[in-house]
């Protein structure tokens, strides 16, 4: 099975995928599947994750770099090659250019992250920082290309780099040959397409579902026009699938093989990662989760044995410090709460001693004693807490009112 070509859409067929798996043979890892207890009781039925966050560079991003460079002239080789991207194509761009003896150049935005810099660096890439968005990057590396004749690598548009990502297709299929649902996060859709020309010309019946962060899903009214439609301004923690507008030859696979495309919110995506860090023992970007904060948000709506491929796992410290927060928010385990107590010695021992009785863990205490907003004898408490779900949350604070304390946040 093949999707329909065209002049502008090249066709994609299986045998292109296997010859992408032979080429990345000894240089891609074939990873892990592991079973998730939880989620198979969520789903009533077997859940297995597809540990990409565990392939070299971080992300499946490597598989389609190193085919895409691969198949380059030898003309085109001494020319370099030339990337944007915030983090994950970069690393797999710098690897697989470093493996295959051919110098890169790697456009990043000012704000990346330092630890994908710095990884970049190290697989061999030479970065240049420029633009404070995507976009802005995105273009400089094609002036760049245009000015030195560096081949440019596109992060998803292309059909060599789609039949590397669909080699992860056809490892799900060896690993788990039962499977009857496969849920794959979709930014450009480059590893969504990737799968389902590899899982659909062998088993047809198989049911492929994409997921995108809710403030950044260009595919629902792209499939809905049946082009591409670009978004004004794409927002969401998840990075990794950011993308303003599909791809114009993923678009044209997904499209025809993908049966289904989901939309979660942020917090779905928060409860995700907390999910995977805690239950799988996994360290997933919020891209790389979004396959289980589908699962989260629906359980039901999945036919199994289901596998979620975790995309990547380069997440930023600081990021996955708020977002374990925003998480354990979302998750109903982090209560803030603002009180105001009478501004008198022992009043915030007090305070603290109840929190023990109501078996709270303080996090964070504000303290704010000068406010044009507070009287005379007033003192203003902020609390942060952790708790042990929504209905202890409910229980800390009617321990709170209980004793007399006024809740105003």
């Amino acid at each position: 099975m093949m999707f329909r070509a065209t002049a502008r859409h090249p066709a994609l067929i299986l045998d292109d995928v296997r010859g992408a798996q032979k080429m990345l043979s000894g240089v891609a890892r074939v990873t892990a599947l592991e079973g998730s207890r939880h989620l198979s009781e969520l789903v009533g039925a077997p859940v297995h994750l597809k540990c990409e966050n565990l392939q070299r560079t971080g992300s499946f991003k490597l598989r389609g770099a190193y085919v895409r460079i691969s198949g380059l002239t030898p003309v085109e080789r001494a020319a370099g090659v030339v990337a944007a991207s915030a983090g994950n194509h970069a690393q797999g761009v710098a690897l697989a250019s470093t493996l295959l003896g051919v110098r890169s150049t790697v456009f990043m935005p000012v704000g990346a992250p330092l630890p994908k810099v710095a990884a970049t660096q190290e697989y061999g890439a030479e970065v240049r920082l420029h633009g404070q968005v995507v976009d802005e990057t995105l273009a400089a590396a094609q002036q760049y290309a245009e000015e030195t004749g560096a081949v440019f690598i596109h992060p998803f548009d292309h059909p060599d780099i789609i039949a590397g990502q669909g080699t992860v297709g056809l490892e799900i299929l060896e690993q788990c040959p039962e499977v009857r649902t496969i849920v794959v996060g979709i930014g450009g859709g480059g590893l969504a397409a990737g799968i389902a020309v590899a899982v659909k010309a062998l088993r047809p019946d198989i049911r492929i579902v994409g997921v995108q962060a809710e403030g950044a899903a260009a595919y629902p009214p792209s499939l809905a026009a049946g082009h591409p439609v670009s978004l004004d301004n794409p927002v969401t923690m998840a990075d990794g699938i950011k993308v303003g507008r599909p791809g114009d030859i993923p678009f044209a696979v997904i499209e025809e093989l993908v049966d289904e495309v989901r939309t979660v919110t942020e917090n779905e995506l928060s409860s995700a990662l907390l999910l995977c860090l805690e239950r799988a023992k996994l360290v997933v970007e919020p891209a790389g989760a979004s396959p289980v904060a589908a699962l989260l948000s629906d359980p039901k709506a999945f036919r199994g044995p289901v596998v979620a491929v975790l995309s990547g796992g380069n997440v930023d410290p600081l990021l996955m410090q708020r977002v374990l927060r925003h998480g354990m928010s979302a998750a109903g385990r982090y209560l803030s709460l603002r009180l105001r107590l009478t501004d008198r010695p022992g009043a915030l021992a007090t305070l603290l001693a109840a929190l023990t009785v109501a078996d709270a863990n303080v996090l964070d205490i504000g303290h704010v004693r000068t406010d044009p907003r507070l009287g005379l004898t007033e003192v203003e408490v902020d609390l942060h807490l952790e708790t042990k779900g929504p209905r202890h949350c409910e229980e800390v604070e009617a321990v709170l009112r209980r004793d007399g304390y006024r809740v105003i946040g």
